[in-house]
């Protein structure tokens, strides 16, 4: 249920026929991922972050995914940081998060990038609408990780994502411009979601639901997008500063939480 809601298709990206491709090939993927972070959450690198042409600044769907994640990491006693852009690390500093620059990544116990820009077959790095991406990356780091043996988990939601070359096939498949945006970037486990931000929340829900407590209650949705778009991230899809993630409404999102938090605690009260 978890992976059918946070794959919701509300801005008819493509990303559903992806999805239930995806979930017949890999139906317990939301299942491995949080085996991986529960199993490996004592210090976790999280890098997002995804600028968006022509401005090249960071937009709001990621952050926030983000924030959760490293919230979660702290509650369950282990230390979380973030790799990002400046401008989402000023938009970021409110929340208390821990950042850094020059990860030595050997040093991590896992990797989990949301929504971040994975490389294309080409070598360029591509938006949805096929527009070529010109700022640094970070999937150098990802491919570090892998090949010192760090796990890592993929959150994305369109196909140009890092750990979207788990399932390039589809993309090209389902996702329009997806021959050409398609990364070739993969990490051990992927989530994928209609908006990467929900993709981090389902993370956790399910995770929550392994663990036996709920690491997504009180997490204020509005709050948090009002904070990074006053400090100046923007919607990816208008490509301005308004309240919105990927072109969806806030409600939308906020609604979508609300939803994970009773899956979550009807399932608990259960047991």
């Amino acid at each position: 249920m978890i992976a059918h809601l946070i794959n919701t298709d509300v801005g008819n990206r493509g990303v559903l026929g992806a999805y239930l491709d995806y979930r017949r090939e890999t139906p317990n993927f939301l299942h491995n991922s949080a085996k991986i972070f529960l199993d490996n959450h004592e210090r976790v690198l999280i890098i997002t972050g995804f600028p968006i042409p022509p401005t090249m600044r960071a937009e709001t769907d990621g952050p926030p995914g983000a924030i959760a994640i490293a919230k979660a990491v702290e509650e369950l006693g282990g230390r979380a940081e973030v790799m990002t852009y400046p401008e989402v690390e000023n938009a970021l500093w409110a929340f208390g998060v821990k950042f850094v620059r020059e990860p030595d990544v050997s040093s991590y116990s896992l990797l989990i990038a949301v929504e971040t820009p994975g490389r294309a077959e080409d070598g360029n790095y591509y938006s949805m609408s096929g527009m070529k991406i010109e700022r640094k990356t970070f999937d150098k780091v990802v491919l570090e990780a892998r090949k010192t043996g760090v796990p890592t988990i993929g959150i994305g939601d369109g196909g140009n994502e890092v750990g979207m070359g788990r399932i390039r096939d589809l993309v090209a498949r389902h996702v329009p411009n997806g021959k050409k945006i398609a990364s070739v970037i993969e990490t051990d486990e992927l989530i994928l979601s209609a908006v990467s931000n929900w993709g981090a929340y389902g993370l956790l829900a399910e995770a929550s639901l392994e663990l036996g407590r709920n690491l997504l209650d009180g997490w204020d949705e509005a709050f948090v997008v009002e904070t990074l778009v006053k400090n100046g991230l923007i919607d990816g899809v208008s490509k301005t500063q308004t309240l919105t993630v990927d072109g969806i409404q806030l409600n939308v999102h906020e609604k979508i939480v609300e939803l994970l938090n009773t899956l979550v605690e009807e399932a608990l009260g259960k047991r």
